[in-house]
């Protein structure tokens, strides 16, 4: 069973992704750090995030970032990664390492912003998970304070809104909602409750399925 999790930055994708996977008893990815990897390595290194071929470049360190490191929650390393994951060179060099990961035999749960349309097309179930910009921004400032990093709402908003531009817009493997996809508006839901909505939501769809 192979459950893709989409949505965008702060929608609480992820904490509803790793329930799911403890839920279920799956392996999880969190695609997006793979993106923040690589902005780390340019970051680190003095690269060049304007030139498609620096990022690409970049793609060839990720095996060798630590995955605890807490700079690749920072806001500057998720900036850079949301403009560098625009470029069609990067996504080649990072698509089969997710596709492998979701074609484990033990099946898998994969977050990120085109999981449900891009790299498991076909999976069992699919959920897109938003909330307003307000919402999310809201979250980022808890969870960057409570890293002990600096995080300010008007700053954070307008970071998040202009992800969405560039992750909706972009020519490359844009965020989008599957076709096929539940909606999952998380705005007023506490993280317990996101979460049992979640699982029901693919509990559906497995019942579907397999017309239990």
């Amino acid at each position: 069973m192979i459950i893709a999790v989409d949505g965008p930055a702060a929608s609480g994708k992820g904490t509803i992704a790793r329930a799911l996977a403890g839920h279920f008893g799956l392996p999880h990815m969190d695609t997006g750090m793979l993106y923040r990897a690589v902005a780390l390595t340019m970051f680190r290194f003095g690269g060049d995030p304007s030139s498609e071929f620096e990022a690409v470049r970049a793609c060839e360190g990720v095996a060798q970032v630590d995955p605890t490191d807490p700079d690749l929650r920072s806001e500057i390393v998720g900036s850079i990664a949301s403009r560098i994951s625009a470029y069609s060179g990067v996504r080649a060099a990072l698509l089969e390492r997710q596709r492998a990961f979701a074609a484990q035999s033990s099946g898998a749960v994969l977050d990120g912003r085109d999981i449900g349309t891009v790299i498991a097309p076909n999976a069992s179930a699919k959920l897109f998970v938003t909330a307003t910009p307000e919402v999310r921004a809201r979250r980022r400032v808890a969870e960057l304070l409570s890293r002990g990093m600096p995080g300010h709402f008007d700053d954070v908003l307008i970071d998040i809104r202009a992800r969405d531009e560039r992750d909706s817009g972009r020519d490359a493997a844009p965020l989008a909602q599957a076709a096929d996809a539940d909606l999952l508006d998380t705005s007023g839901l506490t993280v317990d409750e996101a979460i049992a909505v979640a699982i029901a939501l693919v509990e559906d769809r497995i019942k579907m399925a397999t017309g239990a």
